[in-house]
């Protein structure tokens, strides 16, 4: 398999649009990701398209507003990892030799639904039975405050840092601080879960481009070398089942680490699939950044912020940045794009080589996740 390098990205602020479609949300994180790579669209050989309410033919749509046709468009749906796993088949087509130039869309509109929790598949038994997404993270918090020596407080700092890294990316949903009482003091959602521990739904749009090494070298400017790219789908588990070691996680990342041939402690900037505080608690030690058992006092000593051991979640995460499902694992690489090649702004991580992003997707009963998806992302010259 051959390298393959991002070479352009692209993204719109996130929040309510409600009065833009699908190709008016995207097209503009599209045109700013061909500018930034200084590519042709008549250079693009293939398209690749992740959402998860798009309708029909969403890729199509978006790609014919600025006169791109006669290429193989793929829409791809896989819940909140509709993007990244659209990100992992344009790689696979570069890797593998079939393109030389791939566009990446991530993309959906929330605001079509009027507010609420999203809409899961009622065949599922455990949706039959009022299963939601808070609903399963506030269970995991529950089991979380059980087992470790964390309090709800924990939990709310989870917020509080999101919030604050939030400020100062102009791509955010939400860019106003909050203190740990007005957390513990929103709306509850899901015991112990409140309003200000849940990510917000919204619209959004990303958009980068995958290259081979020849385009790479052609363009001469910075470089995402894509140091590994891995899918998993969940395992079937029935009864008990550790709401603490989301197996699909942490087989995801030790795939990705051997690929890159990478450590955890070598990652410098991470953008983790946060859309509940407790999620990012529990993906600390999946993805291998402290010990099994120490996420709280990682997040206590600072660790995960500016000045710690990695900078978890610069953008705000799904927290303060938003959740527009199909857009975020591209919105995620993005992200990562501009602190790796050093155009983040305000909120750049100094020295920054290696980023890691990790998305996962949809609930299924019997499943831990339906879909994971994490990236290992090298900064070339």
């Amino acid at each position: 398999m051959r390298d393959s390098f991002i070479v352009g990205a692209g993204m719109i602020p996130m929040g309510r649009h409600r009065e833009s479609s699908y190709p008016g949300l995207a097209v503009p994180a599209v045109l700013d990701a061909l500018e930034s790579a200084g590519l042709r669209r008549a250079e693009i050989g293939a398209v690749y398209c992740g959402h998860a309410f798009g309708g029909m033919l969403t890729g199509q749509r978006i790609v014919k507003e600025i006169g791109i046709g006669g290429i193989p468009v793929t829409n791809v749906d896989n819940a909140c990892s509709g993007g990244a796993t659209a990100l992992h088949e344009a790689h696979r087509a570069v890797a593998d030799g079939h393109h030389e130039v791939v566009l990446v869309i991530g993309v959906d509109k929330l605001t079509q639904f009027g507010g609420g929790t999203l809409p899961l598949v009622t065949e599922d038994w455990e949706v039959q039975q009022g299963m939601v997404m808070p609903a399963l993270y506030a269970m995991r918090a529950r089991r979380y405050l059980h087992e470790r020596d964390a309090s709800v407080e924990d939990l709310a700092s989870v917020s509080v840092k999101a919030r604050r890294h939030g400020v100062a990316n102009p791509y955010a949903q939400f860019r106003a601080e909050v203190t740990v009482e007005q957390v513990l003091a929103a709306r509850p959602i899901a015991d112990p879960l409140t309003l200000l521990q849940c990510c917000p739904t919204g619209d959004g749009a990303a958009a980068v481009l995958v290259v081979s090494d020849a385009v790479r070298r052609r363009l001469g400017g910075p470089a995402l070398r894509i140091a590994a790219s891995v899918l998993h789908s969940g395992q079937v588990i029935g009864g008990f089942r550790d709401m603490l070691r989301p197996e699909i996680t942490f087989e995801s990342a030790r795939e990705a680490y051997e690929q890159a041939g990478v450590s955890p402690r070598d990652i410098d900037v991470v953008e983790l699939h946060d859309a509940f505080s407790i999620a990012e608690l529990v993906y600390y030690e999946a993805l291998g950044l402290c010990p099994v058992g120490e996420s709280t006092g990682f997040l206590r000593s600072g660790a995960t912020t500016y000045g710690g051991e990695v900078v978890v979640n610069p953008s705000g995460g799904l927290l303060a940045k938003g959740h527009p499902v199909g857009a975020s694992g591209v919105a995620q690489v993005v992200e990562v794009f501009w602190h790796l090649t050093g155009t983040a702004g305000t909120r750049q991580v100094d020295g920054a080589r290696l980023g890691l992003t990790h998305v996962t997707g949809g609930g299924i009963s019997g499943l831990d996740h339906g879909a994971c998806t994490v990236h290992i992302f090298e900064h070339v010259g």
